[in-house]
């Protein structure tokens, strides 16, 4: 069977989006309501709907796809709603609560709030057990592991049905023997429980951030490992040539085996893929400097590369727990088009971060939601087609959409309908404005410097406003936006991180031989796994990170360091980098400071093929041709309704120009043209979107 396609699905808190890409370049798209209580019945659903377009058994498109990958929200959702797994810990004696005492830290904006809740604790008090035995920092054994202390934990453990078990010994990443020895006691004496050890998980400084990212880990991968094994089984049953591949949080693939140990590198799965999608996409126009924003139904999440290279987050809260993994930067609000409108307690009107979700969903749905959403102002403001279908299973009720914003926004302010509808759609848009900000301009970066890449549902009906309130002057809306994050899976590369703590002072003259050996070692181990999953050496590449800080601060940068053997040369380039990192951050270096080492990561790449985009056929005419009718809509806050010509832009051809204010509707997506923009569409299917002249 050749291997004629690719597909990507994406299982988002509203729909599932699926990606079809054929050799030949084109690109089909194809949406199915998600099914938290099973994926597999959305990707069935899904499916079908592909066996339907090809007159094929799915069986045949599964056989000729090269491979299918899988980004999911499974590992998420446990988080967000705390469903994972009933946890013990193993830790050492008189560590019982650092989890808990989380080096002191408040959240930003409750530093000063008494009344602020602790955060929940996935190791309850009475499932955290003290060890006796004690590692030091130089890896000598100051105390020996007291295996009597495990096994009566493990009896404890057993009394209370606990499903996993996180292991994070002090300076476990300097020896691992004692954790090693109790995962062993553990794995004989409560068979079919799954553990994990901080030194396997995070083998990196810090014993906060390990054992929290630990806990989160033993929290989650029995979850993920039942979804695993459900996808996998699926896709065999159909013929599947290859494994499911599944999207991590670093922005590479992984297969499931991996997944099934290590779930919390799949917390942020679906929308890590966007800055891979988002840089394919601008790479047409030479342009490496974007930020992508997807606005789905649920949540609008937001993601940035810089220079080509995707911002990755390290030791971040996320969820009110610690983790320290590499994870794609992804700024996640509850701003989709399901997020709920409504007047607080103190009068004012507020947008999310509730969502109606896919059930009910808004009330222009039908489907039993009654309260206003961002979609139901959106068709209250013309920007949506009455009885439209909506991702190509949801009729619009236009009439639903007036009455749940007249009832619950204007009649309680009273205000005129235009004026409520109006005021979700800039309140949603302050709220996802000020999440640009935070991954812009809060670590170091002009978001004027960037493009604006659109993508989800419902985002090209805000992104213009999005942009002139960040000073944006470009943005890109690819045809193929509402499903971007699966085209994102399907152009990405398989990624394997390893992480170790080197702490030294870095300098040209410094003794570098330990360091090269360490990175020799790491980047060893990941282009083995490579080569044993059938990758070349010549498809294989290898970045480096170092997370360093001035002697004395607390605090480290991170920085993409040469590869090959360090040197007293490119050690100072990467000090140079350093200073350069610092100053952008904190707007100063400290040159005549002595530089510190803590943390190195190898990041191990398997690049893939990729699909190539469609080449469209030059524009034919005047674009009136494209015209099918026109909408009065409000599109500022004069809130005069405005005669607005609507195009379906399936009838476009390259380089098509269309000046504001316009709409167009593409099959799954709708872009909305202010006046004083306009949308020249280019030949891979991008409407480049700038102020006219």
């Amino acid at each position: 069977m050749n291997n004629d396609f690719r597909i990507g699905v994406d299982a988002g808190g509203t729909f599932t989006d699926f990606v079809l890409a054929e050799k030949t370049g084109d690109i089909h798209l194809f949406k199915a309501p998600s099914t938290p209580e099973d994926g597999t019945l959305a990707i069935a659903n899904g499916l079908q709907q592909i066996a339907n377009k090809f007159n094929r058994p799915i069986e045949d498109i599964i056989q000729a796809c090269d491979l299918c990958i899988n980004g999911t929200t499974v590992a998420l959702n446990a988080l967000i709603q705390m469903t994972g797994v009933k946890v013990g810990l193993l830790c050492t004696k008189g560590h019982e609560d650092s989890i808990e005492i989380r080096l002191g830290h408040k959240e930003e904006g409750h530093r000063y709030d008494a009344s602020y809740p602790p955060a929940p604790q996935i190791a309850t008090r009475d499932r955290r057990f003290p060890i006796r035995g004690r590692i030091l920092a130089d890896g000598t054994e100051h105390e020996p592991l007291n295996e009597q202390d495990i096994l009566d934990a493990i009896e404890v453990l057993k009394q209370q049905d606990v499903q996993a078990v996180a292991i994070s010994f002090v300076w476990s990443i300097r020896n691992t023997q004692h954790e090693q020895r109790a995962k062993e006691l553990i794995e004989q004496h409560m068979p079919g429980v799954f553990v994990c050890c901080g030194s396997e998980v995070y083998p990196q400084i810090k014993e906060y951030t390990r054992t929290s990212t630990t806990l989160v880990n033993a929290y989650l991968s029995p979850v993920m490992a039942s979804y695993v094994h459900k996808i996998d089984d699926y896709f065999k049953a159909l013929g599947a040539e290859q494994p499911v591949r599944y999207f991590q949080s670093n922005g590479g693939l992984a297969v499931g085996n991996i997944m099934r140990e290590r779930a919390v590198n799949a917390i942020n799965s679906g929308p890590a893929s966007a800055p891979q999608a988002g840089l394919y996409i601008a790479s047409a126009f030479g342009i490496d400097n974007i930020i992508t924003v997807d606005m789905g139904g649920t949540s609008f999440d937001i993601t940035m590369a810089k220079s080509g290279r995707t911002s990755l987050n390290r030791d971040i809260d996320f969820l009110r727990n610690r983790i320290g993994v590499p994870m794609i930067h992804v700024e996640t609000l509850g701003a989709g088009g399901g997020s709920i409108g409504h007047v607080n307690n103190f009068g004012m009107l507020e947008v999310g971060p509730q969502s109606a979700g896919a059930t009910p969903g808004p009330a222009s749905y039908g489907k039993g939601g009654e309260l206003p959403t961002v979609t139901d102002a959106n068709l209250v403001l013309g920007y949506l087609e009455p009885d439209a279908v909506l991702g190509g299973c949801v009729t619009l009720d236009k009439d639903k959409a007036l009455q749940a914003v007249q009832k619950h926004i204007a009649d309680p302010l009273k205000i005129d309908l235009a004026h409520a509808a109006f005021g979700i759609s800039a309140i949603v848009n302050q709220n996802m404005a000020n999440g640009i900000r935070r991954i812009t301009i809060e670590k170091g970066y002009d978001p004027r410097d960037f493009a604006l890449i659109c993508a989800g549902g419902a985002a090209g009906m805000h992104i213009v406003d999005l942009a002139e309130e960040m000073g944006i002057g470009t943005i890109l809306i690819p045809k193929i936006a509402s499903c971007l994050c699966a085209f994102g899976q399907i152009i990405s590369d398989i990624k394997y991180n390893y992480l170790a703590t080197q702490m030294m002072i870095i300098a040209p003259d410094s003794e570098l031989q330990s360091l090269n050996a360490t990175l020799h070692e790491l980047e060893s181990l990941g282009v083995q796994k490579l080569l044993e999953d059938g990758f070349a050496e010549d498809d294989i590449i290898i970045e480096r990170t170092m997370e360093m800080r001035y002697v004395g601060q607390v605090h480290e940068c991170n920085v993409l360091i040469p590869n090959g053997k360090l040197d007293a040369d490119s050690v100072q380039t990467i000090l140079e980098a350093f200073h350069h990192r610092h100053k952008e951050l904190y707007t100063y270096d400290e040159r005549d400071n002595k530089v510190e080492l803590v943390n190195i990561e190898v990041a191990v790449i398997g690049k893939i093929s990729k699909p190539k985009l469609p080449e469209l056929a030059k524009q034919q005419g005047d674009i009136s041709q494209a015209q099918v009718g026109s909408r009065e809509m409000i599109m500022d806050q004069e809130y005069e309704w405005i005669d607005t010509p609507i195009y379906n832009g399936e009838e476009f051809g390259a380089g098509a120009l269309i000046a504001g204010p316009a709409l167009i509707q593409e099959p799954t997506t709708t872009i909305v043209i202010k006046k004083g923009w306009q949308a020249e569409l280019h030949e891979t299917g991008t409407y480049k979107l700038t102020k006219a002249a």
